[in-house]
């Protein structure tokens, strides 16, 4: 848990499928999350912990990840806005739990549309089902699809791929534009 003083709100981010909670863009919303006045906690799903490097089927991250956020807005964070999002694989378990974990808004970086190749299996309902304000930031280039925007998510596109590592300030400023005006 990265806490600050007086916090505005909480932000839970998951990761990847193929990666943990240190990838760079990630530790960049962190930080400028903080920066805003966010409690920020990065939460790696039970198979990383365990040293699996495949990721269990939907319905075990999603109740693990429902899990996870219970136990972190617990005390001390109770009874402020909670943001929940993650990247990639973390941001669908996001999605798809927002209305369980009363989420106020859902972050997601490089949401995957759908695999590489195969727009025919567009995962476009995920996104559609979150009832909050949500933002998709998405590298332009991104082999995983352009999801489309919503009468409640914007999309903001920024340079590079599905790694959002090519210009981490336009990923932290897209952020920036958007989180405090979601628990204000």
């Amino acid at each position: 848990m990265h806490a600050t003083a007086d916090p505005v709100g909480a932000l839970i981010l998951g990761h990847g499928a193929g990666g943990g909670v240190g990838a760079r863009d990630l530790v960049a919303v962190t930080d400028l999350a903080r920066s805003e006045g966010f409690s920020v906690a990065l939460a790696e799903q039970p198979y990383l912990v365990a040293g699996r490097r495949s990721p269990a089927p939907a319905r075990q991250l999603d109740a693990a990840w429902k899990a996870i956020v219970q136990h972190l807005t617990g005390a001390e964070q109770r009874g402020l806005p909670l943001v929940v999002g993650g990247r990639s694989a973390g941001a669908r378990v996001a999605c798809r739990t927002a209305g369980d974990t009363g989420a106020a808004a859902v972050l997601c970086l490089a949401f995957p549309l759908h695999p590489p190749g195969r727009p025919e299996k567009s995962r476009q309902d995920e996104l559609d089902a979150v009832e909050v304000p949500t933002l998709v930031v998405q590298g332009e280039r991104d082999p995983f699809g352009l999801p489309a925007e919503g009468p409640a998510r914007s999309v903001v596109t920024v340079a590079g791929n599905h790694s959002l590592t090519s210009d981490l300030e336009a990923v932290a400023a897209a952020v920036r534009d958007w989180l405090p005006g979601v628990v204000s």
